[in-house]
């Protein structure tokens, strides 16, 4: 790998996304409640949209290739630096959520309601620290179809949310409710 190149820490830095979210995903508790598959499908096609914006260079509608920044280095490595902030603040929760992680919207037995780490002032920040890095990327590659691919996946992560909150509203009851008037969604909540 060059690391003198944006794109090769771009490429890096999620690859130790995904390497860290294969690893911590062996520990996790046994599944008492989870969404239905087509609920599930809801908020992955999105993704995959996405996802398909995001790395494909060529993409057919010409003005998805327009530049949103000026190409150079400023614009390059800042993008880095999100991409890695975001990666960073999304480790950090997964971390602080421990066994009760799951890629679906569940229920663990024995759930807890996380309001350590991150968790103290956002809800998702998983999400965010995504969706930051997914910003960065897009600074980075400086392309409408990049941008378009966060806005997508801002949209996913919405859905997905939204289903975890009736979820947890429905186990934690009160608890969640408290915990939601002192947290933001994606943003800590500053009052």
């Amino acid at each position: 790998m060059d690391f003198s190149s944006s794109l090769e820490w771009i490429k890096a830095l999620w690859l130790l996304f995904g390497a860290y979210w294969l690893v911590s995903a062996l520990k996790r508790k046994k599944t008492k409640q989870r969404e239905s598959i087509l609920q599930r499908f809801g908020y992955m096609l999105p993704l995959v949209i996405g996802f398909y914006f995001l790395y494909e260079p060529q993409p057919v509608l010409l003005w998805l290739r327009n530049r949103f920044l000026p190409a150079g280095p400023g614009s390059e490595w800042t993008g880095v630096v999100l991409t890695a902030a975001g990666i960073g603040i999304a480790l950090w929760a997964r971390w602080h959520l421990g066994a009760n992680w799951s890629g679906v919207v569940t229920l663990k037995e024995g759930h807890e309601l996380i309001r350590t780490g991150p968790y103290r002032s956002v809800r998702h920040p998983i999400y965010t620290g995504i969706l930051l890095g997914l910003l960065g990327t897009a600074i980075t590659f400086g392309q409408v179809r990049a941008l378009l691919a966060v806005v997508i996946a801002w949209l996913s992560f919405y859905v997905k949310a939204r289903r975890e909150e009736s979820f947890l509203r429905q186990e934690f009851g009160p608890g969640f409710a408290e915990h939601k008037q002192h947290t933001g969604m994606f943003l800590p909540r500053f009052s």
